[in-house]
């Protein structure tokens, strides 16, 4: 779109300095989904009045945080915007995994050039189809006096609403102004309307305030000497945790009234968000970062060996996984920690040949019978194909990933210089990998790792490297009785009963997404209140929703405190815009 006009009217839109000022934004009812409907049961209600035995002990919060937006936010932001009729094109590559979540990635991340590049081709592309002549008679509000000259108003009337949903807070009168004389002066140099239009919007589009979630702090009423988030700050905290998007027109309109300062309008707002179709995206967002299924991207496995497994397959054992966790957690409200020994789940044809069953069209729900192997989501094509090498399983894999996902239990790297080449070797004289394992387990240099790791995952052994049940390998009997933290079972089924009943199991979920709501990892100052949480997860039964709601609903979720180095970290974050902007002047 008109890339000699970029370097007449830079698409960067306000300066860094203005999203400090005005924070993180709001969303326009114009333009968004419905979304908000109230709680769709008594029982919901009953729920969100639930009293605790525990009282949320006293907490500063958390800093106030400076983050860069997901590309899977700003994608699902741009499509809660302008509709599904918009082509989003593709994700781009993902953040860096900070203490176990991409999400936490986002609070440490800055901009490169080369991704600016990358969100102003996203943007260029959405602008231009924003104001084509199939979408633009229903997404802005106005029609020009002229369609082949400027009209300020007009351009001035879309831009203030549609800026009013990217940047999540209304925009001030100069910001508005400036946007509507750029779109006003690029119309009248190419003599089109709806191109100016595409011009300002694409700038609004890569601009900081949009690319940037910046939370914006005041005084807390309710508690002197502290702070909180103000009203619009808090509107995208809620909707980033719970929709993994920006706020809709009824968020935006309970943070311009006030409304979502009080509990009993907090209450109102978080129980409607729980009863929105949109809870499903978010909740598929936490699970894909906290299960580490960016892994899938770049997973593959060796076709000679298993030649079933296809790039379908991949998908598909994703999304068998997420639908699995949203029917269970969402749509059934079951205890969290069902989910690992659950036989009920769903395949689709794909799946049906790793599984070993018979296909049928499309998805389907299925059930394993009580004397199947399957049991819970570590039995799960996502878990045991991801966690194991291209032409083999891997115990050690395995039990990392249960340890380091599951339980948050970090554990240590390999000792530098240490000689795998036998045990890796797969023509070698081991007969099984629990020989590999004990092998390991000899070598006191690799023992103290492989102690809690192996004996989990040599339970998963009874599934081969893509994810296939078997009973022998290479024609010998597999033994898959291990032990989870003192806890001996005979086999795979056990050992999901035996993560079902570990301690860290919810509260590792619990700190997952205390974490993922707050916008970065927590801290040992939060123990007290992890604690907290971890009680009222087990006094909800240990139903998400609940969890959710917990959170969401407490003290801590809007209470901040100034971070250090934020001016710096503003700098920094601004210095690509500078470079870009500098680049496409030329």
């Amino acid at each position: 779109m008109h890339s000699v006009l970029r370097g007449k009217f830079p698409i960067i839109g306000s300066g860094f300095g203005s999203a400090l000022r005005y924070g993180a934004v709001g969303v326009i009812a114009a333009f968004a989904f419905a979304g908000c409907s109230g709680p769709s049961s008594q029982d919901e209600v009953a729920s969100a009045a639930m009293q605790s035995s525990v009282t949320e002990p006293a907490s500063d919060g958390s800093p106030a945080r400076l983050r860069l937006i997901t590309s899977e936010q700003y994608l699902n932001t741009l499509g809660h915007t302008f509709g599904p009729s918009i082509d989003l094109g593709s994700k781009f590559p993902p953040l860096q995994r900070t203490k176990g979540l991409l999400a936490n990635g986002a609070a440490t991340a800055g901009v490169t050039a080369a991704q600016l590049e990358q969100y102003q081709r996203t943007a260029a592309s959405v602008a231009g189809q924003v104001v084509d002549a199939e979408h633009r008679n229903f997404l802005i509000p106005c029609q020009p006096e002229s369609e082949k000259a400027a009209d300020k108003a007009c351009a001035a009337e879309f831009l203030e609403e549609a800026g009013r949903l990217l940047y999540r807070r209304p925009l001030s009168e100069v910001q508005v102004a400036e946007a509507a004389d750029k779109a006003s002066v690029a119309a009248a140099e190419l003599e089109d309307f709806y191109a100016g239009l595409a011009i300002a919007l694409e700038g609004m589009l890569i601009s900081p305030e949009m690319l940037f979630i910046v939370e914006s702090a005041e005084p807390d009423p309710t508690r002197p000497g502290h702070e909180r988030l103000d009203a619009y700050s808090l509107a995208s905290r809620l909707s980033f945790f719970l929709w993994n998007a920006g706020p809709d027109a009824a968020l935006l309109d309970a943070a311009e009234n006030g409304e979502i300062q009080t509990p009993k309008g907090r209450a109102r707002i978080v129980n409607m968000m729980l009863a929105s179709p949109r809870l499903e995206s978010g909740v598929r967002a936490f699970f894909d970062d906290m299960f580490a299924f960016d892994d899938f991207d770049t997973l593959a496995k060796d076709p000679l060996v298993y030649p079933s497994f296809t790039g379908v397959t991949v998908a598909d054992a994703r999304e068998q996984t997420l639908r699995t966790v949203i029917d269970h957690l969402i749509t059934k409200k079951g205890d969290y920690r069902d989910l690992y020994t659950t036989r009920s789940t769903f395949l689709s044809p794909a799946l049906a040949a790793v599984y070993q069953l018979p296909a049928t069209p499309g998805w389907s729900r299925h059930e394993f019978p009580a004397d199947s192997p399957r049991a819970g989501l570590l039995t799960q094509i996502s878990f045991l194909a991801v966690h194991s090498h291209p032409g083999r399983s891997s115990p050690t894999l395995r039990g990392k990933a249960l340890r380091e996902l599951l339980l948050c239990q970090p554990v240590p790297p390999p000792p530098p210089n240490v000689d795998f080449s036998l045990i890796e070797n797969p023509d070698s004289e081991y007969k099984t990998q629990r020989d590999r394992v004990d092998a390991h387990l000899e070598n006191p240099v690799c023992a103290g790792c492989h102690k809690i790791t192996d004996p989990m995952g040599l339970a998963l052994e009874a599934f081969d490297g893509a994810g296939r049940y078997r009973e022998t390998e290479k024609g010998n009997p597999i033994d898959t009785s291990g032990s989870l933290d003192g806890k001996l079972f005979e086999n795979v089924v056990g050992l999901s009963e035996a993560l079902r009943d570990h301690p860290a199991l919810p509260s590792c979920l619990v700190e997952r997404v205390y974490s993922y709501g707050s916008g970065g990892p927590s801290s040992p100052d939060d123990r007290d209140l992890l604690s907290y949480f971890n009680t009222r997860f087990m006094e909800q039964g240990y139903t998400f929703p609940g969890l959710l709601r917990a959170i969401a609903m407490s003290t801590a979720f809007t209470a901040v405190t100034e971070p250090e180095g934020l001016s710096e970290a503003s700098a920094q974050a601004h210095a690509p815009y500078e470079q870009y902007a500098a680049d496409h002047a030329k």
